[in-house]
């Protein structure tokens, strides 16, 4: 059953399914139609997040357990309401000792009943970088030692972490030297620096505690899913968000078998970053997107175009660095690769050469894959699966590496895509699989990880699946993707706010309406130059302005604030790597960044400033926020509602946009007299529960504005079977003329006057 609108909830020990039950009257009220659940399957011990999955194959405990789940399912029922949880094919957590199937393959490597799970390279030891000294010095320190747990044999690292010792060595572990005893293992304790260059399996991105699981092997698929296929035979569930599709290696093969194993009635989306131009996943058996894409061109919409140049020309002048994207991302792509991804280069390098003709040397093939992946324009291919789309995007590639590539060596680019396009065997297959799961990490990690904290421009444009190069949407760009979106994929997600998100839909918001003030900005964000620097950079500091002026509240500088934007600046310089960074924290440039933000209770002026600026910007930002809801409830799609945003989303980057929900204070508001945004979003999910058809089926029509307005207002109709809605929205802080004409595709036609008069949205059942 397709949604009408979802509520999503963060599932952890201190937010439980009993918690989520409590709720479920508060969401029937609000209109929702399904409880939209991360990760419910056993994670790590304490996980506040639940992408960490140890046990697929169970409801965590720390949750409720399946009865609690149960209970939470049945209270949902009984009003008519479902659920869609969020799935993780794509990875475990290994850390610790919790993971059983791991720890079974740890005991008894390639003879485990669970080695099949993980994608590991079977020719050498498991390689378990968690020492923090080279083995020979860990052993001389004494930080390796043995001990017996319920009469086995375990060896313990730093008293913390500890190791099974396989089936053969439990008779002599004690008579054995622990250095000989170590070498028989299944696995290979090492320092942790080297697991960048010398990890033998998929992990997610860069994180150690996260490895890749086999999914495209069917009986791992099976084993795996076999909750999920229960829970929805059962009718517990209603469908499904599955996380990290790109990173598995048939995403298409995967999502088809998934169709038909959940049937067509599944509610099905994706976590997919669709880079610019990348078209929809159409014939992947799908719904669509879970609403990156949705995010940022909402967003785009609601930046003004006109404030590229002046805000590139004033983040050039306070940084030093380029007032374009591009580069930022070029050098950040060549970085991780060389940082953290090498031995999964020279892995991609290795299967390649191993079929590759003579004349086709290791160093050719480094040379062409690693130029590739600096410039490749989208997170991954996928091969005959999808030849249209594919073929796209390694012409583009072609066109991109070609003056990186050494002269005379444009053949072995060539072949290289070929391959990618499948022409091949199962051996070629395997190298193509290598590079494509090594292409999605490192434009994950180079873009949004790494890239987006060093370019400050407008930080409102920096978030998951955002083209940053561009400032903004023009009104007509805008109408052509949502006629897409309507013919293409009308079940899919729409989002302005999620888990991964960097800054609140409302931080955003705010953010944004710098682009139509750039001259406020400027004399602003100078006067905060000005002040002293305190050993900080100016680029910091001016991202720092940013996020102050983005994330402020009614409650000023207070103990928490501070406490959060220092949380915040800390995790801003390690992802960027400039100045400080997690393998090597500069501990004297964070504590002087620190001291920055400490400062500010007792600062009056600086209070002053950013309450000076918020002010400019108020009138413009809360239009934003409105705009943003209402266009997220009435165009093409199934809005999502992330926890708490029903309220101001003034957050940051993770933890901060998983920080507890005061659903007292929501609940009370909803009854009595609530704030702007929420009394909108109460009114939106009303009409959808009264016409839920032609939300969900009426078509898209573009309105056509006359004059100059055209490109500061934007109005569509939703048509079906004589019923329509009709929505206006007046962007960047623009006042229409009054007399400006808005033509609707029915036929009706409108004055800026009569649709808005002082509000910035309008909307209309008609």
């Amino acid at each position: 059953m397709t949604p009408r609108a979802t509520y999503r909830f963060q599932f952890h020990k201190d937010f439980t399914f009993a918690d989520a039950e409590a709720l479920v009257p508060y969401l029937d009220d609000l209109g929702i139609s399904h409880l939209y659940a991360s990760p419910i399957t056993t994670a790590a011990p304490g996980s506040t997040h639940g992408y960490d999955v140890i046990d697929p194959t169970t409801i965590n405990p720390e949750l409720g357990g399946e009865p609690a789940f149960r209970a939470l399912v049945a209270a949902l029922r009984a009003r008519g309401m479902g659920v869609i949880i969020d799935i993780v094919p794509n990875h475990m957590g290994v850390a610790g000792e919790a993971n059983r199937w791991w720890h079974d393959v740890l005991a008894r490597g390639p003879a485990s009943d669970h080695a099949a799970v993980f994608d590991i390279d079977w020719r050498a030891a498991v390689v378990v970088p968690v020492l923090g000294a080279p083995l020979q010095e860990a052993l001389a320190n004494g930080d390796i030692a043995l001990e017996k747990v319920e009469g086995r044999w375990h060896v313990v690292a730093y008293g913390e972490h500890r190791f099974p010792v396989r089936d053969e060595d439990q008779a002599d572990a004690d008579a054995v030297p622990l250095a000989e005893l170590l070498a028989r293992q299944h696995y290979r304790l090492a320092y942790w620096r080297v697991a960048n260059d010398e990890l033998n399996w998929r992990r997610f991105f860069s994180i150690n505690e996260l490895a890749g699981v086999r999914i495209e092997d069917p009986a791992v698929f099976e084993k795996t899913h076999a909750l999920y296929f229960r829970l929805h035979d059962e009718g517990l569930i209603d469908g499904v968000r599955i996380d990290h599709v790109d990173g598995l290696t048939d995403p298409i093969g995967y999502t088809r078998r998934l169709r038909e194993r959940l049937g067509p009635d599944a509610w099905i989306v994706i976590e997919k970053i669709l880079a610019a131009g990348e078209p929809q996943p159409l014939g992947w058996g799908v719904d669509g997107t879970s609403g990156y894409d949705f995010m940022e061109q909402v967003a785009a919409l609601l930046h003004d175009p006109a404030g590229a140049e002046p805000l590139g020309a004033l983040w050039e002048e306070v940084s030093g660095r380029s007032a374009s994207f591009e580069p930022e991302e070029f050098q950040a792509r060549q970085d991780l690769l060389a940082w953290q991804f090498s031995g999964q280069l020279d892995a991609c390098v290795a299967a390649f050469h191993a079929f590759a003709p003579d004349g086709i040397t290791a160093a050719m093939l480094r040379r062409a894959i690693e130029r590739l992946l600096w410039v490749f324009p989208v997170y991954r291919t996928y091969g005959p699966a999808a030849p249209e789309s594919d073929a796209a995007i390694r012409e583009l590639a072609r066109t991109r590496v070609a003056e990186l590539i050494p002269p005379g060596e444009a053949h072995v680019v060539d072949l290289i895509l070929s391959w990618l396009a499948g022409d091949g065997d199962a051996q070629t297959a395997d190298a193509v699989r290598r590079f494509q799961q090594l292409s999605a990490p490192i434009a994950a990690k180079a873009v949004e990880d790494t890239g987006f904290y060093r370019y400050g421009r407008l930080l409102s444009r920096n978030d998951v699946g955002f083209d940053t190069e561009r400032m903004g949407m023009a009104p007509a760009d805008f109408h052509a993707l949502m006629t897409e979106r309507a013919r293409d994929v009308p079940r899919a997600m729409l989002t302005t706010a999620t888990h991964d998100h960097k800054r609140g839909e409302d931080t955003r918001a705010r953010l944004a309406a710098i682009s139509a003030q750039p001259g406020m900005w400027r004399d602003a964000a100078l006067a905060w130059l000005d002040r002293d620097d305190g050993g900080v950079d100016d680029a910091d500091r001016y991202m720092l302005f940013q996020s102050l002026v983005g994330a402020w509240s009614g409650d000023g500088a207070s103990a928490d604030f501070v406490e959060r934007i220092t949380a915040w600046q800390q995790k801003a310089l390690r992802e960027a790597k400039l100045r400080s960074s997690w393998e090597a924290p500069d501990d004297a440039y964070e504590q002087a960044a620190a001291a920055l933000v400490s400062a500010l209770p007792d600062d009056a002026a600086a209070l002053a400033l950013i309450e000076r600026t918020v002010s400019a910007l108020d009138t413009v930002a809360r239009a934003n926020t409105l705009a943003q809801v209402l266009l997220r409830y009435t165009l093409p799609g199934v809005p999502d509602l992330y926890q708490g945003t029903e309220f101001a989303d003034l957050s940051l980057v993770d933890p901060d946009n998983r920080r507890p929900v005061d659903y007292a204070a929501r609940r009370a508001a909803l009854a009595g007299d609530p704030p702007p945004k929420l009394r909108l979003i109460a009114a939106l999910l009303r009409l959808r529960r009264d016409d839920p058809v032609l939300f969900a089926d009426g078509d898209y029509a573009p309105a056509t504005v006359d004059g100059a307005d055209g490109a500061h207002l934007l109005a569509f109709e939703r048509r079906l079977d004589g019923r329509m809605l009709r929505v206006a929205v007046a962007l960047h802080g623009h006042r229409p003329d009054p007399g400006t004409r808005i033509a609707f595709a029915s036929g009706h036609v409108a004055t800026a006057s009569v649709l808005f008069g002082t509000n910035p949205i309008w909307y209309e059942l008609a």
